[in-house]
């Protein structure tokens, strides 16, 4: 207890003489930005703790819950002694620490990471409704020598279950214990669950997930699609109370200490100084356009205009927000609709790859729900989660469907939305939500009847509805006939097959950084001249 106490001293040492390069106390200003604003966490940077006080910030790390709670008491102290009305007002606060060093990777997880402070990072998928967790609740014990009421837990607070004592701590007879539901505390608690990116799921596995628990003002400070980094406690779910006979086999779960979310998508392709040039190199050459273009999907021969409508779309274009409030979309959705091997999938594939963010799927495996949104219900706890589809999760990026031809038209119809307004409504099982898909869609297709009859007309070729095509900016087709060109097209594969390189295209992550850096920096703005 000793060591817990001075521990708990050393973090007032922190909080009252720590200073920034300004010479500024940091964190004192922000004992009284708290009271100001009822605010009831302090954002703490794991970085200044540890140049502070090295041996406090590794004692945290190592064994955050055995001292969490008595750093948390101090500095609930600290703050009533500067405004008591403010400490009975919230009655808990939180220290929230940011840029934990240690980032583990969800599938990398093991159990020597059991109660140690750690930093996770993925894609919010899932999510429940906000619901109240009591902390701490006032039981009257009815036996009739006694009738006394109590606090409990006498020290701490409860969890997930509610653990009832086995005598009376007022008179040390057991019996019946009446919980008082008008004097019970509550903190506001939900659970959502983190999944890997996609990029960083190994091929043919599929991505793992770690339930995360948040509490008090962290509840909906995320959204499924936002990409996270969460900081936090890892711990080993009791279901129910261990009795005799009961599974040694545990699963992990998180209790989110700080949740920070990413932005900006293209912040997560990491640039270099040395990047940087080689970026300006390229920009500099006059034949750039034809370059970058002929780096889409170097393999495939010909489709010269397909290739600039793929790269136009991965460019993309400037979102604009109207005097009135409305949103018009940046994003250059692209169609192609062939027959049989034209190699649509390859550049679809190749597009999904270089993209700085990228959701794949296929218009036979994907429903309504898998493409936007769906409300489904956990077996064990019956609780109900918001569950992002491929849409959400592409947010920011691009989302390639393949075989869009082959989807149903009740599953079809989802996408409308999404593909001009760019959210996803969902209103189900009494969770009414609205998700962000600002995604740019490259899909692909077959024609109605297998291959192109060119004697009959577009419409009748395509088997989509006005809805959908109207929403693609740019469509293309397909037609695989014999000519002049296939001796060309023969020699093009023999040379890829002998290993010969395509001359004067650009690697593709190059190319994958080129597009994030222009992204992120160019915003062209139409000028009289071009109008």
């Amino acid at each position: 207890m000793e060591a817990q106490i001075d521990l708990a001293e050393e973090f007032e040492n922190f909080i009252k003489g720590f200073k920034d390069s300004n010479g500024n106390y940091k964190y004192s200003s922000q004992l009284s930005e708290m009271i100001a604003y009822r605010k009831r966490s302090l954002i703490v940077d794991f970085t200044d703790l540890y140049s502070f006080n090295e041996k406090l910030a590794t004692d945290l790390i190592d064994s955050p819950s055995a001292i969490l709670q008595q750093i948390e008491d101090r500095l609930l102290r600290m703050l009533s002694d500067i405004d008591p009305l403010y400490a009975d007002e919230v009655e808990r606060v939180h220290l929230r620490l940011i840029n934990i060093p240690r980032t583990v990777e969800l599938r990398k997880l093991r159990s020597s990471d059991i109660n140690k402070l750690i930093a996770i990072e993925g894609i919010l998928t899932k999510q429940t409704p906000v619901k109240e967790r009591a902390y701490r609740v006032v039981l009257k014990h009815t036996h009739p020598d006694c009738n006394q009421e109590f606090i409990w837990p006498e020290e701490g607070e409860f969890e997930e279950l509610i653990t009832m004592p086995s005598i009376c701590p007022k008179c040390g007879k057991p019996g019946q214990f009446e919980m008082i539901e008008d004097r019970t505390k509550l903190v506001d608690w939900q659970k959502v669950v983190l999944q890997e990116k996609p990029e960083e799921v190994p091929s043919g596995q599929l991505p793992r997930q770690l339930e995360v628990i948040l509490e008090d003002d962290l509840v909906d400070s995320v959204r499924p699609g936002d990409r996270v980094r969460i900081s936090g406690i890892l711990g080993i779910k009791q279901d129910s109370l261990i009795r005799r006979g009961s599974r040694s086999v545990f699963d992990t779960y998180m209790k989110a200490m700080s949740v920070e979310v990413s932005q900006k998508v293209l912040d997560e392709v990491e640039i270099t100084d040395d990047d940087k040039k080689k970026i300006e190199e390229l920009a500099k050459d006059p034949w750039v356009k034809q370059r970058i273009i002929s780096s889409i999907a170097p393999s495939i021969f010909d489709h010269w205009e397909i290739k600039e409508a793929i790269a136009l779309s991965l460019f993309g274009g400037v979102p604009k927000v109207m005097p009135d409030s409305t949103r018009i979309r940046g994003d250059i959705h692209v169609l192609i609709i062939g027959d049989p091997g034209t190699a649509k999938s390859q550049i679809l594939q190749f597009a999904s790859r270089v993209a700085p963010r990228s959701v794949y799927t296929t218009g036979k495996g994907a429903t309504a729900a898998g493409l936007t949104a769906a409300v489904v219900r956990e077996k064990n706890s019956g609780d109900y989660y918001l569950e992002a589809g491929a849409l959400v999760l592409a947010d920011g990026g691009i989302a390639v469907i393949d075989e869009i031809d082959k989807m149903r038209d009740e599953d079809r119809v989802a996408i409308h939305e999404a593909m001009e307004q760019q959210t996803v409504s969902i209103a189900k099982a009494g969770i009414v939500a609205k998700l962000n898909a600002r995604a740019t869609i490259i899909a692909a297709g077959n024609p109605k009847f297998g291959r192109y009859i060119e004697e009959r007309g577009i419409s009748e070729n395509i088997d989509l509805p006005p809805t959908i095509l109207s929403r693609f900016d740019l469509i293309f087709i397909l037609i695989d006939k014999p000519g002049s060109e296939d001796q060309r097209l023969a020699l093009h594969i023999l040379n890829m097959h002998s290993e010969k390189v395509v001359k004067d295209t650009v690697n593709t992550d190059l190319l994958k950084k080129y597009i994030a850096f222009a992204r992120k920096y160019i915003n062209p703005s139409l000028t009289d001249e071009a109008k």
